[in-house]
C-alpha cells in the first residue's frame, strides 16, 4: 500500500513522465483507452496520423482473422454435411483446368434448411450473367448462401455486403489440385489432407477481407471526422481536421469490437441484424461528439483556471506597486526627516560658532 502511494505520489509530481509514458502506449491500453476513458482521446491522438493509422490496422486484423476462422469453421460443417450428399445423393462432376462439369442438365437446389451454408445453387452450364444475377438475388433473399459455377464460386453473407467470387483457378494455384472427380473428393475430404484445403481457404480469404474491412472502416472514420468537424465548429472549438479524423479512428473501436463479437456470434448461430450497420455508425458518433465535448470542457476549465491565475497576478501586481508606492514614501519621508537633521544640525553648529567669536577691541 505504502509503495502504491508513494507510485502515485511519483507520477503527480512527474506529470512529464506520464504524458512520455501516454505516447508510448500499448495497442490493449488503447482499447480499453478508447471505450471507457473518452477523455484520453486527445492524448491518443496528439500521437499522430501513422499511430491512429497502424491502430486501425491491427484492430481490422482481428476482424478479419475471426471472419477467416468462421468460415473455416463453416466450410469444416460443409465438407462433412457435402461428402455425405455427395456420396448419396449429388451426381457425376469433374473438375479439369479451372472447370467444374457437373453431370446435370438443370441447376441444383439446396434449401437453406438443409445446407450450413446457407441457399444453394449449383448451376455448371450457364455462363448468362443475367441467370446469374438472378441466383445472387435468390440467396441474397434467403439472408445468404453459395453459387457453385463452372469457373468460381460465389458467397453471400450475412456478415459482408454484397457477394465475394472465389475463382477455381485461384484456388487451384493455392493448393496444387488441378483435376478431380467426384470419388476423388470424397477420398481427399475423408483424408487428413483436407486441412490444407482449410489453410488455402484462410490464407485466400484473408487479405480480401482484411483490405475490404480496413477501407471500409476507414471510410467511416473519414465520414465520422466531417461530422467530427462540424460538430467541433458549433461547439467554438479550434481543432486540426487530422487531430479529430485521429479520434474518429479511436471513436470506432467499440463498434469494431462489436462487430467482432456479431461475426463470432454468427459463425455458431446465423442470424442477421438489419439495422447494426445504423447501430455501428451511432455509437462510434456518440463516442467522438463525448470527446469532443469533454475537449470543450476541459477548454472551458483551463480558460477558467487562467482567467484566475490573470486575476491573481493582477491583483498581487497591484499589492506590489501599492508596497512599492508606500516603500517610496517612506523613503522620501525618511531622507526628508534626514534633510531636516542636517540642517538643525548646520544651524546649530553655525549658532554655536557665533557664540564663541569675541569681539575685536574688547581688551582695549
Amino acid at each position: 500500500m505504502e509503495n502504491d502511494k508513494k507510485t502515485e505520489d511519483v507520477k503527480k509530481e512527474n506529470p512529464q513522465n506520464n504524458n512520455e509514458n501516454e505516447l508510448n502506449m500499448g495497442f490493449f491500453k488503447k482499447v480499453k483507452y478508447s471505450i471507457v476513458n473518452i477523455e484520453k482521446y486527445p492524448n491518443m491522438s496528439a500521437q499522430g496520423l501513422g499511430k491512429a493509422i497502424s491502430y486501425l490496422a491491427k484492430i481490422i486484423l482481428i476482424l478479419a482473422v475471426v471472419f477467416c476462422l468462421g468460415i473455416v469453421y463453416q466450410t469444416h460443417n460443409l465438407v462433412r454435411e457435402g461428402v455425405d450428399y455427395l456420396q448419396n445423393s449429388f451426381p457425376e462432376f469433374t473438375y479439369k483446368d479451372g472447370t467444374l462439369n457437373v453431370e446435370s442438365e438443370d441447376k441444383i437446389t439446396i434449401s437453406s434448411e438443409d445446407s450450413v451454408a446457407g441457399e444453394t445453387i449449383i448451376d455448371t452450364k450457364t455462363e448468362d450473367e443475367t441467370v446469374i444475377n438472378q441466383y445472387i438475388n435468390q440467396v441474397t433473399n434467403e439472408g445468404g448462401g453459395i453459387i457453385v459455377l463452372k469457373d468460381r464460386v460465389i458467397v453471400k453473407n450475412a456478415l459482408v455486403a454484397g457477394t465475394v467470387s472465389y475463382s477455381y483457378t485461384d484456388i487451384s494455384d493455392a493448393t496444387g489440385v488441378t483435376e478431380f472427380n467426384k470419388q476423388d473428393v470424397i477420398n481427399f475430404a475423408n483424408s487428413g489432407k483436407i486441412a490444407t484445403l482449410y489453410i488455402s481457404i484462410f490464407l485466400t480469404i484473408f487479405m480480401y477481407v482484411f483490405i475490404m474491412y480496413f477501407l471500409s472502416t476507414l471510410s467511416n472514420a473519414i465520414l465520422l471526422s466531417f461530422f467530427g468537424f462540424f460538430t467541433a465548429w458549433l461547439a467554438k472549438i479550434k481543432m486540426r481536421y487530422v487531430a479529430i479524423f485521429n479520434m474518429s479512428v479511436y471513436a470506432l473501436t467499440l463498434s469494431t469490437i462489436l462487430n467482432i463479437l456479431y461475426i463470432a456470434v454468427n459463425i455458431f448461430i446465423p442470424f442477421e441484424m438489419e439495422y447494426f450497420q445504423v447501430m455501428y455508425v451511432a455509437v462510434a458518433a456518440i463516442y467522438l461528439v463525448a470527446a469532443i465535448f469533454i475537449l470543450k470542457s476541459e477548454f472551458v476549465k483551463k480558460q477558467m483556471e487562467l482567467m484566475k491565475i490573470v486575476e491573481a497576478q493582477e491583483l498581487i501586481k497591484k499589492q506590489m506597486e501599492e508596497k512599492e508606492r508606500e516603500e517610496k514614501d517612506k523613503r522620501e519621508r525618511e531622507e526628508q526627516k534626514k534633510k531636516e537633521r542636517e540642517k538643525e544640525k548646520k544651524e546649530k553648529e553655525e549658532k554655536n560658532d557665533n557664540e564663541g567669536e569675541e569681539p575685536q577691541g574688547s581688551g582695549a
